[in-house]
């Protein structure tokens, strides 16, 4: 029985005490009500904590203003991050959306769960580590995104049972669900029409939207979050997953936050001419329109249009990191921010124009791998500490579970990131494990391939296509230079390649667990 259901059945009992109390003590005075159930406890007698976990959608870890990126403007995230623990070596386990949420909120690998690509609908029988919390009393909600199963072309997400009793959903910013996008639903409320892009938009790619900033996806799933946060003060513990649709394509921050980034003052993509010749096919496809050949083309834009889609991207997060600030000031101004671990992270990363690509596809490099992990909870963990040990996305919901004093089940892969959060250790994974199967079906040969990364090298592995990539780390931090084919390096080809073996066999479902041994 989890916590609503005991709340009603104590309430439902206290009633009918009431009812048989004041039927026999008629003119004797009020009868005594029952007192309201306590809030669950972790089981060393301290409360649960609640949790704000914010997830953006499609931004990569270099873009927290005077932490890593001189050019964009977060105040709020970076005060975050003075005050929290701060992975710099966060990576996700597919760079794709679907199959990457499904793996972080389960804490298990997108091949496991059967959610491996975009389209796919997760298994029913994979649960959710909000079901698990649902389960020990918290109250869950949802706003924005959730994806575990396909909506494309107005077909509507169907949930397994997830846990989220309040649930405001919003996919992304099209009006292709009428009635059900429910920040679309809310414009109509407040007489707004979203403006439709200029006529150029489909070559540009760049708009800055004529609209108000208080109107757009970002700002509406801020002042969602900020109601469950004032209405849930009395009802802890809570969880609310928050999951902004932006900084993901389209490029189209409002007006207002484009005009704080002039293009010229923006930085150049990370790009060699020449340098795809020696990397999968893939790489040359998206090249010259990224996914598959249909979209945004890094060898059709000038420089300066570069520019600008950088640009774009860098206002949409600015208004996130405003978003953040208003969700914290909630807490703090309800006397629920030391008693709330704060979660900002997102789902995987942005090609960007680096190595000549925009958006994302079957590749590994970090700008697409690597995202912004940052956790508060200054009762328990160490603020400001920065911590660069490997870690996966995965590591999530065992982290989360062991926080509150729930018992991690033997389904889940990851490992628990407390002990680094508390500064007990400094290490905790000596590789990282992402893949990529198919995930898009946008290519005649499906891509299907994986990879690993230490401290020093990567590699990956295509299958079909018998190639792949190497690269080192320490001489080549952008890896620009693959070493697949290098007679220098295949000592280390050889001992990756084993590494990546090993480590996709250790990724085996650990379910259904063994009862006898025959």
């Amino acid at each position: 029985m989890n916590r609503r259901e005991y709340i009603k059945a104590s309430l439902l009992a206290a009633g009918a005490v009431g009812t048989r109390s004041a039927l026999s003590q008629s003119g004797t005075g009020a009868s005594k009500h029952e007192p309201f159930p306590p809030p669950p406890r972790r089981p060393d007698g301290e409360r649960m904590p609640n949790i704000l976990w914010i997830c953006t959608d499609q931004q990569r870890a270099d873009t927290i203003g005077g932490f890593n990126n001189p050019y964009i403007h977060t105040p709020r995230l970076r005060r975050l991050v003075d005050e929290s623990v701060t992975f710099t070596n966060a990576f996700a386990q597919t760079p794709i959306c679907s199959p990457s949420r499904g793996s972080f909120l389960t804490g298990r690998y997108p091949h496991v769960t059967g959610l491996r690509a975009n389209g796919q609908r997760i298994r029913e029988s994979e649960r959710l580590v909000t079901r698990i919390l649902a389960d020990h009393g918290y109250n869950c909600g949802l706003v924005g995104k959730l994806h575990l199963s396909p909506c494309a072309d107005g077909q509507l997400e169907e949930r397994i049972d997830d846990g989220y009793e309040f649930f405001q959903w919003s996919h992304d910013l099209d009006d292709d669900w009428p009635g059900h996008n429910m920040w679309r639903v809310w414009l109509e409320r407040q007489g707004v029409t979203w403006p439709r892009p200029p006529k150029n938009f489909a070559k540009t790619r760049v708009w800055g939207v004529p609209i108000e900033p208080r109107f757009t996806q970002t700002a509406w799933c801020a002042q969602e979050v900020i109601g469950f946060i004032r209405e849930k003060k009395s009802f802890s513990p809570w969880l609310m997953s928050v999951n902004i649709v932006q900084p993901h394509h389209p490029f189209e921050p409002t007006e207002e936050y484009l005009s704080h980034y002039p293009a010229d003052k923006m930085p150049n993509p990370i790009y060699i001419e020449g340098e795809l010749a020696s990397k999968p096919q893939y790489q040359m496809t998206d090249h010259n329109g990224a996914y598959g050949g249909t979209n945004v083309s890094f060898a059709a834009e000038s420089p300066e249009e570069r520019r600008e889609t950088t640009a774009a991207y860098y206002a949409m997060i600015e208004q996130i990191d405003r978003a953040v600030g208003e969700m914290l000031d909630a807490l703090e101004e309800t006397d629920q921010l030391n008693d709330t671990i704060v979660i900002f992270m997102s789902d995987h990363g942005e090609m960007l124009g680096d190595h000549g690509i925009y958006l994302k596809g079957p590749y590994f490099y970090d700008c697409l791998t690597r995202v912004p992990l940052i956790v508060r909870w200054p009762k328990r963990f160490t603020a400001g500490l920065k911590v660069d040990a490997l870690v996966e996305l995965v590591d999530i919901a065992p982290t989360l579970l062991e926080a509150a004093g729930i018992a991690v089940p033997v389904g889940i892969q990851g490992k628990s990131l407390v002990d680094l959060l508390t500064g007990r250790t400094t290490t905790h994974r000596s590789i990282v494990y992402t893949e990529y199967l198919d995930a898009q079906a946008l290519f005649d040969v499906p891509p299907i391939c994986s990879s690993i990364r230490t401290d020093r090298y990567k590699i990956a592995y295509y299958q079909g296509i018998h190639t792949g990539e190497l690269y080192d780390l320490k001489r080549d931090p952008t890896e620009t230079y693959n070493l697949w084919s290098s007679v220098h390096h295949s000592d280390v080809k050889e001992e990756m390649m084993e590494h990546l073996v090993d480590t996709m066999l250790s990724t085996t479902d650990p379910l259904p667990q063994r009862r006898v041994l025959w």
